[in-house]
């Protein structure tokens, strides 16, 4: 007997398949009517307690309430911490670090690619000859106005 009440306790872990089975299962005729008195009395006892906790959570909600009232911290105070919060997080996370220094180093080349090319046009422009530059201007011009039909 006692072997067979020692099986009853181990502990197993029950997985979803086991618990459909046990919801089906029809445990009263297994339990006797002592038992079940016990089961009842600890099953009152047990909503009794949930009804208190819930009725001592909500006046302690109530009371924090009335305490950030006190102090000024209302729904926009705290969603601009939790935000700033959350930023500071994010800004210390190793992703981020990386993520920023990859950009950072992205927008200093991109800078100085294109200061490269500023350079090489001003040098391009630099080395024609002033009646070069000008020539090519008018040419480009007079180029322009005739595919406009402006000149003839």
């Amino acid at each position: 007997m006692e072997a067979q009440a020692e099986g009853l306790l181990q502990r197993q872990v029950l997985h979803e398949a086991d618990e459909d089975m046990v919801t089906d299962v029809d445990f009263t005729s297994m339990i006797s009517e002592e038992e079940r008195e016990e089961l009842k009395i600890e099953l009152e006892k047990l909503e009794d307690e949930i009804a208190t906790l819930r009725q001592v959570l909500a006046a302690k909600e109530k009371h924090l309430i009335e305490i950030k009232q006190k102090l000024g911290i209302n729904m926009m105070n705290e969603l601009k911490q939790n935000f700033s919060k959350s930023w500071h997080d994010v800004q210390t996370t190793t992703a981020y670090k990386r993520t920023q220094e990859t950009l950072s180093q992205a927008g200093q080349k991109a800078t100085a690619a294109i200061s490269n090319v500023g350079t090489v046009i001003s040098k391009k422009f630099g080395d024609m000859r002033p009646n070069e530059h000008i020539g090519y201007v008018v040419f480009h011009l007079a180029v322009k106005q005739k595919d406009r039909g402006e000149y003839n």
